[in-house]
């Protein structure tokens, strides 16, 4: 049990475009050495792209896609005596959220498409219909 007190959570500004603290989360992530404007650009041109293939709106997409990457539980080791065990644990919401967010980037970066505007609309499009491993 830690010591220290509890760290409060922080506030998440949502992104201006669309006023959604998802996309700002998913912005963050993407981002790479420090270059925001890049990230942003990137979301939003494969939001252009999903909303041109599908003729939906591409935050519905987006939401779904995240809902349907997020785990439920997730195992931890426990040691029991001289063994261990791999025991079964609900996550919370937040750790939900990175965990959808952080897979459906690193899964997008490995497609074979070109350039990383296509590899996420088409790795949100996948993740939003259920298709993918």
């Amino acid at each position: 049990m830690p010591r220290r007190r509890e760290v409060p959570e922080r506030i998440i500004i949502p992104d201006p475009k669309y006023n959604n603290k998802l996309v700002s989360k998913f912005i963050k992530s993407i981002m790479r050495d420090g270059k925001k404007s890049t990230a942003e650009s990137i979301l939003y041109n494969a939001f252009d792209v999903i909303e041109k293939r599908t003729k939906e709106s591409a935050i519905k997409i987006f939401e779904q896609a995240i809902e349907n990457v997020k785990p439920m539980i997730e195992v931890k080791s426990r040691r029991v005596g001289g063994s261990t065990y791999q025991v079964p644990t609900e996550i919370r919401p937040s750790r939900k959220t990175a965990l959808g967010i952080r897979w459906i980037i690193g899964f997008a970066r490995k497609r074979s498409e070109k350039g990383m505007v296509d590899k996420l609309a088409a790795e949100l499009l996948d993740a939003s219909n259920k298709r993918g491993a």
